[in-house]
């Protein structure tokens, strides 16, 4: 019998608070989140940024009890993936591989050799593909297999993305459900879609799918809702953490939830759409920050939808995934990674990754904004870290 191992990616995030600084300095040495137009300078701009920033992370971990849950939470979403697809007659073997913090991918890729693997399903934690999420940690897993003979070897097989599969479908709808029903009036209590944000340029400029992906994920999750519990309740979807001068997806999730006080809501039911684990973004930004927002606006019943975790429901549409992943089509990593060529940043450019000179002038662009960002961020509180998700 094959051994197969699952592979799933995630962001990771520092444990302690002693952890911030270094998880910050990786985080932002990494090209895909802050591109430069000279790649010298990026450790250094890491650095400064990380120097700077540290103490008001802190602060934000320390509110949720002094470190991220994320690397818990995905080693037993692993345990318990692996034990669904040995269930099912699958020898697999789990492993999780961080793009930013301990355990990182470098690490997960020498123990699936030494444990002799003989075929890898690449799961990506992320259910929408965006290029700063899955995006970053497939382009990771292709250097390293450019670096490493013996892993390129290896044959692997992607999920690109699974906003539509009717089992994460199914599982989201069963947690939304219960907080409808535990409202004083479940038929009228608002269903509010909060995703972490991108800027509108990835999505215009770069083909960037994660816009489209969020948006019918929310449109399927609200026919389940109704088709399963017959609920078909009001409902909005917004994107959190902006940040910088540039435009980022909208609506924007604190102007949305003035006006649903102003429109005289009462009853919300908060949905972390793009987060399958607690961490810092659903524990500090939705529960307390945007808690607080929606209280000043009239919201009077603010009730937060869980993070899958380990929801059963969850896991059992994970190892269906990753059995359709051994059995169908393949999807390789190159096209996993890939994004479309289409688009204009000016008449005689288009998005390339790499260096070129369309490249050149969108880096230019990038590294404005990265700088305008950071800047903004050493002001108010509020940077890339939340406006990608990434805490």
């Amino acid at each position: 019998m094959a051994k197969v191992g699952v592979l799933l990616l995630n962001l990771g995030g520092p444990e302690r608070i002693q952890d911030v600084g270094p998880f910050l300095y990786n985080l932002f040495s990494d090209p895909e989140i802050i591109r430069l137009p000279n790649p010298a300078l990026q450790k250094p701009l890491a650095w400064l940024i990380s120097t700077l920033r540290s103490g008001k992370s802190q602060e934000a971990y320390r509110s949720i009890g002094g470190g991220s849950p994320l690397r818990r939470i995905t080693e037993q979403q692993a345990r318990e993936l692996q034990s669904t697809l040995r269930q099912r007659g699958i020898e697999a073997t789990s492993y999780v591989a961080m793009r930013y913090w301990h355990p990182f991918t470098e690490s997960a890729v020498a123990d699936i050799k030494a444990d002799g693997i003989d075929e890898v399903v690449v799961l990506p934690l992320y259910p929408h593909f965006s290029i700063s999420t899955s995006g970053s940690s497939f382009r990771e897993l292709q250097r390293l297999r450019q670096a490493d003979p013996a892993f390129a070897r290896l044959p692997i097989r992607c999920i690109r993305s699974y906003y539509n599969d009717p089992g994460y479908i199914a599982a989201m709808a069963e947690l939304i459900a219960r907080e409808i029903q535990a409202c004083p009036d479940p038929a009228h209590a608002h269903v509010f879609f909060s995703a972490h944000g991108v800027p509108k340029s990835y999505v215009e400029e770069a083909g960037d799918p994660y816009q489209e992906e969020i948006e019918a994920c929310a449109r399927l999750i609200i026919d389940k809702l109704e088709s399963d519990f017959g609920y078909r309740n009001p409902f909005t979807l917004a994107y959190q953490s902006r940040v910088g001068p540039v435009e980022w997806l909208k609506p924007y999730t604190d102007d949305a939830l003035h006006e649903l006080g102003d429109a005289g809501v009462k009853d919300l039911v908060v949905v972390p759409i793009s987060f399958v684990s607690e961490h810092i973004e659903t524990l500090e930004e939705i529960d307390i920050e945007y808690r607080e927002i929606a209280t000043e606006a009239g919201i009077t019943n603010f009730r937060r939808v869980p993070a899958l975790d380990i929801t059963p429901s969850f896991i059992t549409g994970l190892a269906h995934l990753v059995q359709q992943a051994l059995e169908g089509p393949e999807v390789n990593l190159d096209q996993a990674a890939a994004l479309p060529t289409k688009v204009k940043l000016y008449p005689q450019d288009k998005w390339a990754w790499g260096w070129n000179n369309s490249s050149e002038v969108w880096n230019g662009r990038l590294a404005m904004v990265g700088f305008s960002a950071f800047l903004l961020e050493l002001l108010s509180g509020r940077g890339p870290l939340h406006a990608l998700g990434l805490l």
